[in-house]
C-alpha cells in the first residue's frame, strides 16, 4: 500500500527536490507575471460585469454610468499599483502587508491584516473557479448545471499542479496566461476597430431585449447607492495586487526591481482591459441582469451567458474561432487565477507560522521546496466555500473584497509611518525628495483605498460581507490563541530549565503487560529483560478468570524469572487498573521511573487498525498523562505488513555469511 501511495505521489508531484535547488526555483519576470498577476489580470473577465449587473437593477438607463465607473475603478487601480511599488522596494523579504503593518503599526494590526489577507486568498480561488466555471457554462450548458462539481475538480487539479513547486506550476500557467492577455487585447482592439473605425455593428445576443428596473426607476441617494454598489463591485478587478508584495521572496535579483517592474506590468495590462471591455459592452449593447426575469423579451428558457462570452460572440461573428479561443482562454485563466492565491497564501502562512501565529507544520517545505501543507489548507477551504454558495459567482463576489482593502488601506497607513520614520534620521535632500515623493503617493493611496473601503462595507455588509467580517475576527482569535499557546509552552520549559538539571531516577520500574503468551509477549519480555531495569515485572488484568487461569498456568510451565501479578478487574476493565497499578508504584517510590513495555501488532491494512491495537492505543494515551511515566510500544510485525514497504538494511557481514536474501531469490 505504501509503495503504491508513493508511486501515486511521485506521478503527481514529481521527483523531491533537495533543499539548496531552492536557488532553482527562482522566477525570472515573463514566469512571475502569469504567477503572480494571473489573478488581477483575469479579474477584468468578471469585474466589468459585476458593474453592469449591479447598474441593471435600474434598468438600461443606468448603463450610461458604467464607464465613469470604471474609470474611478481605474485611478483607483493605478494608486494601488504605485503604493505597492513602493512597498516591495521597502520590504522584500515576502511579509507584503502583514510585515508592513506590523513593524509600523504594531502586533495586532498586523494580526488584523494577515486575517483579511487569508480570508482573501480562500475567497480569490472560490470566485476565480467559479467564474470560470460560469464561463465555460456559457458554451457548455452541462457544465453550467454542474458548476459546483467541476469547480471542485478543477481545484484539485490545481493543487496537484502547486504541488509540484512554484517554477513548473509557473511554467506550466505562462501559456494560457498569456494566451488569454492576446486573446482579450486582440479582441479588444478588433471590436474597437470595427466599431469605431469601420463604423460596423456588433449587436449581442442580448443587444435586442428590454431591460426594465427591478424596483422602477431609481433616483436621488437611491440612484448614488446603487452606484456606489457598482463601484465596489468593480473594484473586484483590484484583487491579486497584494499577491507580488506577499512573493518577492520568489523572484530572481535582483527581487525587488524585478518585482516592482512585474507589478507596472500588471496595472497596465489589467487596466487596459478593463476599459476595453466596458467601452465593447456598451458598442455591441450587451444586456446582463441581476434578475434573469428583468430581460422581459428574452426567448423562453434562456439561459444568460457572460459578458466576455457576448463580447466575443458579436465581435467574431461570423468567425467561431475568435469566439471559442477567447471563452476558452478566459476560463483557464480563470481557473489560474486562483494560482496568484496557492502561491501568496502558503508563504503568508509560513511567515505567520514562523512568528508563531499558525501551526508549525506550514513553515515547512514539501518535496518539491513548495509550502505543501499551506497549498492543501487553502485548497480544502475554498472547496467548502465553492460548495456552501454552490459556485455562483454573484453571491461569492459580496463576501470579496472586504479582505483586501483592509489589507490595502492598513499596509498605506503602515508606509506612512514608514516614511516619517525614516525622515526623521535621514539628511540628504536628494534622499529626503525621494522619500517624500514616495510618502505623497503612499498617502493618496491610503485616502483612496480608506474611500473604497468604507463604501465597499456600507454597500456589501448585509449582502454577505459581514461572513467575510466574522471569518476574518475568528483567524484573529484563532492565531492570537496559537500565539498564546506556543508562548505558554516555551515559558514553561525554560522555567523547566532554569529549575536545574534533570536529577537521574533512583531506579528503573519495568512493566510488561501480558494478555496471552505469545511471540509478542515474549518479544517484549525479551527486549524489557535487555534494558536492564532494577526491577522486572508482568502484569496481566483478569476479565475472565478462565482465561486467567490458563495464562498462569502456562506461565509457571515456561518457568520464566519475571513473576507475573495478577490485577483483579471487578468491573471488566483494562485501562483503569493497569493506571491504578502504575499510580501505585510511583506513589511508593517517587524518584522512581516506571516503563511499561506495550506489545503490539504492526498491521499492513487500514481496516486491520479497527482489530487490533484497540486496548494499548487507549492505555497509551492516558499513561502518556502520567508522571514519571515512559511508555515503551514494542511491535510485532504480522504477515500482511510485509507488503508495506520497507527498505532491508543489510548491515555488514551479512553477505558474506549468506544470512542476506536477495529479493529475486526471495521471489523464485
Amino acid at each position: 500500500m505504501s509503495k503504491f501511495s508513493t508511486a501515486v505521489k511521485r506521478l503527481l508531484v514529481g521527483r523531491p527536490f533537495r533543499s539548496d535547488r531552492l536557488a532553482h526555483t527562482l522566477l525570472p519576470k515573463r514566469i512571475a507575471l502569469p504567477v503572480f498577476a494571473s489573478d488581477a489580470m483575469s479579474s477584468v473577465a468578471y469585474a466589468p460585469e459585476e458593474i453592469f449587473l449591479m447598474l441593471s437593477v435600474a434598468g438600461l438607463s443606468a448603463y450610461t454610468f458604467a464607464p465613469w465607473v470604471g474609470v474611478v475603478v481605474v485611478v483607483v487601480m493605478l494608486t494601488v499599483v504605485a503604493s505597492y511599488r513602493q512597498n516591495v522596494r521597502a520590504y522584500p523579504s515576502g511579509g507584503g502587508d502583514y510585515e508592513v503593518a506590523t513593524v509600523n503599526l504594531g502586533r495586532k494590526a498586523g494580526l488584523t491584516v494577515a486575517s483579511a489577507l487569508l480570508v482573501d486568498y480562500v475567497l480569490t480561488v472560490a470566485v476565480s473557479i467559479a467564474a470560470a466555471m460560469s464561463n465555460i457554462g456559457s458554451a457548455v450548458p452541462y457544465v453550467a448545471t454542474h458548476k459546483a462539481e467541476f469547480a471542485v475538480l478543477a481545484m484539485v487539479v490545481l493543487t496537484a499542479i502547486n504541488l509540484r513547486g512554484i517554477r513548473e506550476s509557473g511554467a506550466t500557467f505562462a501559456v494560457p496566461t498569456y494566451a488569454f492577455m492576446i486573446g482579450i487585447m486582440g479582441m479588444i482592439g478588433y471590436g474597437l476597430f470595427r466599431g469605431l473605425v469601420l463604423d460596423q455593428d456588433m449587436p449581442a445576443e442580448s443587444a435586442n431585449f428590454e431591460l426594465h428596473a427591478e424596483h422602477g426607476e431609481l433616483m436621488g441617494l437611491a440612484l448614488v447607492f446603487l452606484i456606489l454598489r457598482a463601484f465596489s463591485s468593480g473594484c473586484a478587478a483590484l484583487t491579486g495586487v497584494e499577491a507580488i508584495s506577499n512573493g518577492v521572496p520568489a523572484f530572481r535579483k535582483p527581487k525587488s526591481k524585478n518585482a516592482a517592474t512585474t507589478l507596472l506590468l500588471m496595472g497596465f495590462i489589467a487596466v487596459v482591459m478593463l476599459m476595453g471591455l466596458i467601452v465593447l459592452a456598451q458598442l455591441t449593447g450587451v444586456k446582463v441582469a441581476e434578475d434573469p426575469a428583468q430581460l422581459v423579451n428574452a426567448p423562453e428558457g434562456y439561459e444568460q451567458k457572460t459578458m466576455v462570452a457576448q463580447i466575443a460572440s458579436a465581435v467574431f461573428s461570423g468567425f467561431p474561432t475568435g469566439f471559442w479561443f477567447v471563452t476558452i482562454v478566459t476560463a483557464l485563466i480563470l481557473v489560474l487565477a486562483a494560482n496568484t492565491a496557492f502561491n501568496g497564501f502558503p508563504v503568508l502562512g509560513s511567515i505567520l507560522a514562523q512568528d508563531r501565529y499558525l501551526p508549525r507544520q506550514l513553515h515547512t517545505r514539501g518535496d518539491r521546496l513548495a509550502f505543501s501543507n499551506g497549498i492543501i489548507g487553502l485548497a480544502a477551504f475554498a472547496i467548502i466555500l465553492v460548495v456552501a454558495f454552490d459556485a455562483e459567482v454573484t453571491r461569492l463576489i459580496q463576501l470579496y473584497i472586504v479582505g483586501v482593502f483592509v489589507s490595502f488601506t492598513m499596509s498605506q497607513t503602515g508606509m506612512i509611518r514608514h516614511w516619517n520614520r525614516k525622515l526623521a534620521s535621514e539628511t540628504d535632500p536628494v534622499e529626503r525628495r525621494r522619500m517624500r515623493r514616495s510618502q505623497a503617493i503612499n498617502a493618496f493611496g491610503l485616502a483612496m483605498t480608506g474611500a473604497v473601503l468604507i463604501v465597499v462595507l456600507i454597500t456589501k455588509f448585509l449582502s454577505g460581507a459581514w461572513i467575510a467580517i466574522a471569518a476574518m475576527a475568528a483567524l484573529y482569535a484563532m492565531m492570537t490563541a496559537i500565539r498564546r499557546h506556543y508562548d505558554r509552552v516555551t515559558a514553561e520549559l525554560v522555567k523547566a530549565e532554569s529549575a536545574g538539571p534533570i536529577l537521574l531516577p533512583s531506579r528503573i520500574h519495568s512493566i510488561v503487560l501480558v494478555s496471552k503468551l505469545h511471540l509478542p509477549t515474549r518479544r517484549a519480555l525479551a527486549y524489557a529483560r535487555a534494558t536492564r531495569p532494577d526491577v522486572l515485572e508482568a502484569i496481566t488484568v483478569n476479565v475472565d478468570d478462565l482465561d486467567t487461569k490458563r495464562l498462569v498456568v502456562e506461565w509457571d510451565k515456561q518457568n520464566f524469572t519475571v513473576p507475573l501479578k495478577v490485577i483483579e478487574s471487578p468491573y471488566r476493565e483494562i485501562t483503569k487498573p493497569v493506571l491504578d497499578y502504575v499510580k501505585r508504584v510511583r506513589t511508593d517510590n517517587p524518584r522512581d521511573v516506571v516503563t511499561v513495555f506495550i506489545p503490539e501488532y504492526v498491521v499492513g491494512h487500514w481496516w486491520e487498525q479497527f482489530l487490533h491495537n484497540q486496548s494499548a492505543l487507549r492505555l497509551k494515551g492516558r499513561l502518556l498523562f502520567q508522571s514519571g511515566v515512559m511508555v515503551t510500544s514494542v511491535p510485532w510485525q504480522l504477515a500482511s505488513s510485509a507488503g508495506v514497504h520497507v527498505d532491508d538494511v543489510v548491515a555488514p557481514g551479512l553477505v558474506r555469511r549468506g544470512l542476506a536474501v536477495d529479493e529475486e531469490e526471495e521471489r523464485r
